[in-house]
């Protein structure tokens, strides 16, 4: 019997995978541009994601995105540099939620809701209205990896050395406020510098990172390796350098895949951390998946400092 040709093949319509040339996205700058950048923010966001999950913070990175989208769809109109037209925005909207919130006359999440969805509703009329800035505006709203420029992949990196360099001297202070902000504080602690800190470093990795992966799904490259690496250890330590790793295969593999599949490389990004997820969900077991239940420190099995 002959073996079958990949001509052959083709001409039957078998699908020819040898013919596939698994190096070809690697012959163009801006696939190689996309790849480092979405690496980083991967890593970056895993990074910050592991105070975003334990701290309960999903929500204000959700709707710190919003707002510096807001500020984003500004400074393209008045011609600003993103990252200063953005970045104050982000910045003005994070001290007006605090400063709200300390009133105690509505919940936080309420003060969250109100002034970040209001400039978010900015951004899409500032969209409508002017349109020699939707093509920039979209760019932030969905992502567009594929369009990033030396300046982008310089910002992520250097915003990811800071909170690495953050994370590892005040790791003892930034673990402390994290599982038990009362007792630090009697203990000695400036728990309003440490919270401080962590916004500081949350908006500058959402404001450096939205263009790669977009408003709607930047949240969801915060979330993911954290969880993932929470399922998988016990112990703050690791978690500190496992979900930096898992977010930067979600963000590597799903832009290689991206090529391919031809689909939005935001979306196939998430998608591959969603699958990840779900693997770990699935393999830990019903025990494991009830000791995660309980990372609330107040009513369960805590993280080790390990």
């Amino acid at each position: 019997m002959v073996p079958t040709t990949s001509a052959s093949a083709s001409a039957v319509g078998v699908p020819d995978v040898l013919a596939v040339d698994f190096a070809e996205p690697f012959q163009y700058e801006f696939f190689r541009n996309g790849l480092v950048i979405a690496t980083l923010a991967g890593a970056l966001c895993g990074l910050i994601g592991v105070f975003v999950v334990l701290r309960n913070m999903s929500y204000i990175g959700h709707g710190l995105s919003h707002a510096i989208f807001g500020g984003a769809a500004l400074a393209a109109v008045l011609e600003l540099n993103y990252f200063i037209g953005a970045g104050l925005w982000g910045l003005a909207s994070g001290l007006m939620i605090g400063r709200v919130a300390r009133r105690r006359i509505i919940g936080a999440d309420a003060a969250i809701g109100v002034i970040t969805t209001a400039s978010f509703a900015m951004g899409l009329a500032l969209q409508a209205r002017y349109g020699q800035a939707s093509r920039s505006i979209d760019a932030v709203l969905f992502g567009n990896v594929l369009g990033v420029f030396p300046a982008d992949i310089a910002a992520v990196a250097g915003v990811g050395v800071v909170s690495a360099i953050a994370v590892v001297l005040l790791y003892r202070k930034l673990l402390f406020t994290t599982f038990d902000p009362e007792v630090a504080a009697v203990s000695g602690v400036r728990v309003p510098a440490m919270e401080a800190t962590l916004m500081f470093l949350l908006s500058a990795t959402i404001l450096v990172t939205v263009r790669v992966i977009g408003v709607l799904l930047i949240s969801a490259l915060l979330v993911l390796p954290a969880v993932t690496s929470r399922l998988l250890t016990n112990s703050f330590g690791r978690m500190l350098w496992l979900s930096p790793v898992l977010g930067a295969l979600f963000g590597g593999v799903g832009m290689y895949a991206s090529w391919y599949a031809d689909v939005p490389s935001g979306a196939v990004i998430i998608l591959c951390g969603t699958a990840a997820f779900i693997v770990a969900y699935l393999s830990v077991g019903v025990r494991r998946r009830a000791r995660v239940a309980g990372l609330d420190h107040h009513s369960g099995p805590a993280l080790t400092t390990g």
